[in-house]
Formats: structure tokens, sequence, C-alpha cells
């Protein structure tokens, strides 16, 4: 099955200038939890998350409408294609620990997005087995623990 076939098209999205308040308020509206973030050329330049906001909000002191999209987003994406399989884009979130790919034309247009769960929804469908879908989730979540620095005693 294609990445097409199953991805979410016409995704909201927000811009680099965008502030969070606004970012957050097309996440409600679109009960989403990510945003691609597309720049003046309709390029995709970064992606904000959910999580990213309430990290930002919590520890900048700043109110929402004060905080730009450009300063908490991910510079890196990782995204497909619409005419990828659909493991192709389940490997390319396990690789990237990712749940969700924008989804890019070959002329660099944003066209959706598919995530975990648009996999996992249709995954009878989609010819990606069950194994291969568990084994993404738990690689995507593994978590990776702060490093413990311990003082060494003064002899």
């Amino acid at each position: 099955m294609k990445v097409v076939d199953m991805m979410m098209g016409t995704p909201y999205f927000c811009q680099p200038e965008s502030n969070l308040g606004s970012a957050t308020e097309m996440m409600w509206t679109g009960n989403c939890g990510f945003l691609p973030v597309v720049g003046n050329k309709g390029e995709v330049v970064g992606v904000v998350t959910d999580r990213d906001i309430c990290i930002a909000l919590g520890t900048r002191g700043r109110p929402s409408g004060e905080v730009p999209v450009v300063e908490v987003m991910s510079k890196t994406v990782y995204s497909c294609a619409p005419d990828n399989d659909v493991r192709t884009a389940l490997t390319t979130m396990r690789d990237g620990r990712v749940r969700r790919l924008p989804v890019i034309s070959k002329e660099g247009a944003l066209v959706g997005v598919i995530s975990m769960d648009d996999i996992l929804l249709r995954a009878d469908a989609s010819g990606v087995s069950p194994q291969e879908i568990v084994d993404a989730f738990r690689a995507i979540n593994i978590h990776q623990l702060p490093m413990v620095v311990t003082k060494q005693a003064a002899a």
C-alpha cells in the first residue's frame, strides 16, 4: 500500500513566524499534536509538536503569543513521498524516532501527513506485519535516560 492511500490530506500547518498560541489553536482545531512548518516558498522547513510547545511555554516564562514557532521547532525533517510504500514511511519513522511524517511531493509541496496511528489503524490493508509496527513503535519510544554524573569525594 502507498502512503497516499493512508495519509491525511490537507494537513494543518504553520509558518516559522507563527506564534505558539496560534499553533496550539490549530492543533486543537485539527485534533492533532504535530504541525509541519512551511516556509515562504512552500517548502517544509521544520516541524513542531504539542510536546515542543508544552516544554517551551514551561521553560521560557513568556506568553504563547510572544514565542515564535521558529524558536522551538525541530529543523530536522523526516518525511516521505506520497508514492512511497507504507513500509518505507514506517522505516523512516523508526530510524528518525518520530511518530509522524510530513508527506512531500516531488515538487517539494506539503501534501499530507502520515502517522503511526494511520499505519496501525490500517495495518490489515497495509501489507505491514503487526511485528514490524511493534518493532518500529518500540524503537521510536526508547527513552534515553539523562547521564547521571557522580561527584568524586575529595581525598
